[in-house]
């Protein structure tokens, strides 16, 4: 359309060039680059993949595999707490403050008991190996002492250990720890259990 003005035509509407750009489509399909070129599943989804299936036993022989199996794990884990001093895994005659003070007491220390195996195979070899007089001699004097020594250990140990439970632990049942306390210094070392939590010579740790 051309409207007149001082003799000549001035074009209204101009033509739309053809290099004007269509307009987007209403929903593009937009993808990232480098993308996956798919949504990306929702965590329950994932977990759901990833979780795995619980296969019940199909025949009695895997049922009683897996019996085993479970039995075998659940006795490695009491063993393992029987041998820190767990008190849900120990026997009855282990648990509690005062027998746990009596283990502590006798472990922060040497004692003869400890070496009673080893003392009598000595004395055995001892015997074998000497002339008779000697012999006489070792068994008349070196099984007595020795057993003087422990069993006097054993007692003042125990004494000992039933004081200072009683002073720590009022409350607690103190029956037979004595005899708890003479009990554990005799066995050696390395075969104790619970295990032993203190050292020789840690006797302010108790």
């Amino acid at each position: 359309m051309f409207a007149a003005s001082a003799g000549r035509l001035i074009c209204v509407f101009r033509r739309r060039t053809d290099t004007a750009t269509e307009e987007p489509s209403a929903n593009p399909e937009v993808v990232k680059s480098g993308g996956k070129g798919r949504p990306t599943p929702k965590r329950s989804e994932a977990q759901k993949r990833n979780r795995q299936p619980i296969t019940a036993p199909r025949t009695r022989k895997e049922a009683y595999q897996h019996a085993r199996g479970r039995q075998a794990r659940e006795r490695q884990k009491a063993k393992e707490g029987m041998a820190r001093g767990d008190d849900r895994y120990l026997p009855k005659r282990d648990q509690g403050p005062a027998r746990r003070l009596a283990r502590d007491f006798v472990d922060s220390r040497r004692t003869f008991g400890e070496y009673f195996m080893y003392l009598t195979l000595l004395i055995l070899l001892l015997a074998m190996v000497t002339p008779v007089t000697i012999k006489t001699y070792v068994y008349q004097f070196g099984w007595p002492v020795m057993l003087v020594l422990i069993v006097g250990e054993s007692i003042y140990l125990g004494r000992r250990v039933k004081k200072l439970a009683q002073e720590r632990f009022p409350e607690d049942n103190v029956r037979g720890l004595g005899f708890y306390t003479a009990t554990r210094s005799m066995q050696i070392r390395r075969f104790r259990m619970p295990q032993p939590r203190l050292k020789p010579g840690q006797k302010d740790q108790i």
